[in-house]
């Protein structure tokens, strides 16, 4: 009888020293996120980038970008812009028509920066704009609702992002009602806007009944957002817990 008491002893012994040591690996083995929590730590290393990364890094001095499509380059040339300016930060209602405005302020746009960039010929300007969002979630959730490329109808501009001129610039003359192409995309936890009109002051006409001129626009707008998205959007590294004390 005491033998079979001491063997179940050892027996329960055994079992609570496992229970013991699962508990003590589980504390030193490296913490695993869930896949909702990895999301959270890159929406937010996302999301602190407009504050930490300088106004120049954020908005390169020089952008290159392909050749328009209608060009039918293979991608060995490129094009190049040049930033005129930066503008002050401002407020998302400030910085957009109404309409995006409204569209931005419902899913919590928090501040929109502006940069303005000129064509090597001087030929076009662009103003890209980034608002910036509590999440990716949000940020995504507007894009949806904002629509894709516009071209403003004859004698009316394109709506989104409000330019932003510079005296004495090829910009001096990039108002409002000088937009001809106007577009948005989302990068994280911001959406990225670009306008394009013309550097000088010529009469506004639709750019849709040149597909040249329109093929342009787009690739420079194109080309100045994606480098601002390079950036700010720039792949997170996937988060992981090297299993410190409180991680």
């Amino acid at each position: 009888m005491g033998i079979a008491l001491a063997a179940v002893a050892l027996v329960a012994g055994a079992a609570g020293l496992g229970v013991s040591l699962v508990g003590v690996a589980t504390q030193v083995l490296p913490r695993q996120f869930t896949q909702h929590q990895q999301q959270q730590i890159i929406s937010w290393e996302l999301g602190k980038r407009w504050r930490t990364l300088t106004a120049g890094t954020i908005f390169a001095a020089s952008v290159h970008y392909p050749t328009p499509g209608v060009l039918g380059s293979s991608g060995a040339f490129s094009l190049s812009a040049t930033r005129i300016g930066i503008a002050r930060q401002a407020s998302c209602q400030a910085a957009t028509d109404a309409a995006v405005a409204a569209v931005l302020a419902r899913n919590g746009c928090q501040a929109m920066l502006r940069a303005t960039y000129v064509d090597a010929t001087d030929s076009y300007v662009v103003t890209v704009g980034v608002a910036v969002f509590g999440g990716t979630a949000a940020a995504n959730a507007a894009q949806r609702q904002l629509s894709g490329t516009t071209h403003g109808a004859a004698g009316t501009p394109a709506e989104g992002v409000l330019p932003v001129l510079f005296k004495g610039t090829p910009a001096a003359w990039f108002t409002s009602s000088r937009r001809q192409v106007s577009a948005s995309t989302s990068a994280g936890t911001y959406v990225i806007f670009y306008t394009v009109g013309y550097a000088d002051q010529r009469p506004r006409l639709p750019v849709t009944a040149d597909s040249y001129v329109d093929s342009e626009m787009t690739s420079i707008g194109l080309g100045v957002a994606q480098a601002v998205v390079s950036r700010l959007a720039a792949p997170v590294q996937q988060p992981h817990c090297p299993g410190t004390a409180g991680c």
